[in-house]
Parts: structure tokens; C-alpha cells; sequence
């Protein structure tokens, strides 16, 4: 097994859920949950959180997980997570040996151990320049045209409506794991380059975390099924 460090962009400014990256999910703090996951991966050797908000790294680094502090020129709003991703890698030691970069969305909390291990050894078993995690949708997509008629993307409205078994599998990209091949990475400055692998993750969680309903949703979820979200499996 190659050299795997996890990266977890933490930005302090959060315009849907003030102060989401801190904010107790389940009674721990939201970053929390996906550093006890990538801790737990056994894929993984480092973890860390970049991030321009002191609190926030304050918290990533008692619950193990080594502090980048990130430049307020790439905290902002517009600021892209490669960009947090490329700085990370360029200032932290952790990061000099590493082949992959795993990173991480902590609006996913319910992400487990298993399933970062399951997108990092895909990667490296299919030699991938990228892999990255996935769910099948069965849903009926459609564009608006500018006159307000509906179009099918997905299927041909023209068409009598098929059952969900005669339609080709589709997926979804979760957003919560991408395992990148570091080198290429930083070449491309994108996420997705070279020879880019879906991972389907058949238990996955489908609710990110961007809204106060979304966290509504999410944690009753969660309770009721009985998830386990501290890096445990599903």
C-alpha cells in the first residue's frame, strides 16, 4: 500500500449553516466525525484539516488531525478546494512522501473508514489518476428551455415512460471522497485528470450538508437508522 494523506477543507465562513464546520452534529463537532473516519481508514496514514479559522483547527488537532492554516486569499467564498488542496500539499510535510491525496468533504459526516478505503485501493488497483465515490440515481431528469418547455436529459420524454429495471445504470457523485494521484494533481490543478474511475458506494448516504434543513434531515436520519458515523462501518 503507497503513502496516502487525507486532506479536510474547513473554511470558517459558512453562509447556509453559520459556523457548520464546528457546530455539534450529534453531539460532536461537525469536522469531528470525518476525521475520526479518515483516522480509522486503513488506507490512510496522515490527516489533515486546512482551514483559515483558528477555532476550527483548534478542534481538528485534539481530535487528531494535523492544522494547516490556510491564507485568507484562498478562504473566501469564490475559493475553489483544489486551491485549498495545492497549498496543503505544498506546505505540509505530511504531505512530501504521499502518492495519493484523499480528499474529503466534512459535509458528509456519515462517511465511513470503509467506504475511504474502498475509493483509495480502487484507485491504486486500477491504476486511476482519480477515483472518487458515487451513488445510482433513478431519477427522471429535465432542463427548462427558454420558451419553459421541459426537456429530458436523462430520457426521452417522447418516448412511453420506461421502468426503472430497462433504464441504463446512472450515478451521482457523492462529494464526499476523491482519491488523487498526487503528482497529477498537481499538474492539473483539477480533481478530475487522466484516467478517472467511479466508486459505487452501496450504503452511502445522499444528504450533504449545505442548508439548516439539509442538517435537519440529516441527523434525523441518522438517529433513526442507527449509523454509526465516528469512522465505524455501515
Amino acid at each position: 500500500m503507497k503513502r496516502s494523506v487525507a486532506i479536510i477543507p474547513a473554511r470558517g465562513g459558512s453562509k447556509g449553516i453559520p459556523g457548520k464546520n464546528i457546530k455539534p452534529f450529534l453531539g460532536e463537532p461537525l469536522v469531528v466525525h470525518t476525521i475520526r473516519a479518515a483516522l480509522a481508514a486503513e488506507s490512510v496514514n496522515d490527516v489533515i484539516v486546512t482551514s483559515d479559522d483558528p477555532k476550527i483547527l483548534a478542534v481538528a488537532e485534539q481530535a487528531g488531525a494535523i492544522p494547516v492554516l490556510r491564507p485568507a486569499e484562498i478562504s473566501g467564498d469564490t475559493a475553489s478546494s483544489e486551491s485549498a488542496l495545492l497549498h496543503t500539499i505544498e506546505t505540509s510535510e505530511a504531505c512530501r512522501a504521499a502518492d495519493t491525496i484523499v480528499f474529503l468533504q466534512c459535509t458528509s459526516p456519515l462517511t465511513t473508514s470503509d467506504e475511504i478505503d474502498l475509493v483509495v485501493r480502487a484507485r491504486e488497483h486500477l491504476e486511476a489518476d482519480t477515483a472518487f465515490s458515487v451513488v445510482e440515481v433513478h431519477a427522471f431528469l429535465w432542463e427548462i428551455a427558454a420558451d419553459g418547455t421541459g426537456v429530458g436529459v436523462n430520457h426521452d420524454a417522447t418516448r412511453p415512460r420506461q421502468r426503472r429495471q430497462d433504464r441504463p445504470e446512472q450515478f451521482r457523485e457523492t462529494g464526499a471522497i476523491y482519491a488523487l494521484r498526487k503528482d497529477g494533481f498537481r499538474a492539473a490543478g483539477q480533481r478530475f485528470f487522466g484516467k478517472s474511475v467511479p466508486v459505487v458506494l452501496a450504503d452511502a448516504t445522499e444528504i450533504d450538508l449545505d442548508t439548516p434543513r439539509d442538517w435537519i434531515a440529516l441527523e434525523a436520519f441518522a438517529k433513526a437508522s442507527g449509523r454509526v458515523p465516528l469512522g465505524g462501518s455501515n
